[in-house]
């Protein structure tokens, strides 16, 4: 947990590969390991044992890597709209993305917007997506955990910021470089992005997504 103009931040990311030098300078993250599932349960169980210690935090911030086929490589958004791009539960008519029986949107507003990022709209998913994959996805970027981190942080009421660097899919993944190339680079901005976050905190300018 991190103290920002009195409030209490969780910094949640996947893996260890993403937290770079300049970020280890900023916070300790809740490593929770890569995919939804890893995601949710490890951020539940950490809120869980928080709010058992009347220390829920007061925003979590979900950030790391991202793919995007048609946003800047290396370059930083903020997510305004996140869905979960695994569910289809179609085949029962339900739209597809919406989830049987809860009371959600497919895709779903994030409540906080920090000035002078950009935004995008993020699909969550337990694959990675490369190359004709894209086509099928209507949001501008994909990742495995932010879908995930909201809903945990949905439990305990708890407003959720998302933070992604572009690491790949303007090329066809073939190897694990394909991917790491650009985490340095991310680092560094990500990490100028939560310089952003926390002056918005200490300012009370963080604003409703539009």
């Amino acid at each position: 947990m991190t103290r920002i103009g009195g409030q209490r931040v969780l910094f949640v990311m996947a893996a260890t590969a993403e937290y770079g030098v300049e970020l280890k300078q900023r916070f300790t993250p809740l490593i929770t390991g890569v995919g939804p599932v890893e995601a949710a349960a490890v951020t539940a169980a950490s809120l869980s044992s928080l709010a058992a210690q009347e220390k829920l935090p007061d925003l979590v911030v979900s950030l790391g890597s991202a793919g995007s086929r048609t946003l800047e490589q290396g370059e930083i958004y903020q997510v305004s709209h996140v869905s979960y791009r695994d569910m289809d539960a179609s085949a029962l008519g339900f739209p597809k993305g919406e989830t049987p029986f809860l009371d959600l949107p497919a895709t779903v507003a994030l409540p906080l917007q920090i000035p002078s990022i950009k935004s995008a709209r993020l699909a969550t998913g337990a694959s990675i997506v490369n190359g004709a994959a894209y086509d099928l996805i209507e949001s501008d970027m994909v990742d495995m955990e932010t879908f995930a981190v909201l809903r945990a942080a949905m439990q305990f009421s708890v407003p959720l910021v998302g933070l992604r660097g572009i690491s790949d899919g303007r090329q066809e993944l073939r190897r694990y470089s394909d991917w790491s190339e650009y985490l340095q680079i991310i680092d560094e901005r990500l990490a100028a992005a939560v310089d952003k976050l926390s002056t918005a905190i200490e300012r009370n300018s963080l604003s409703p997504v539009r």
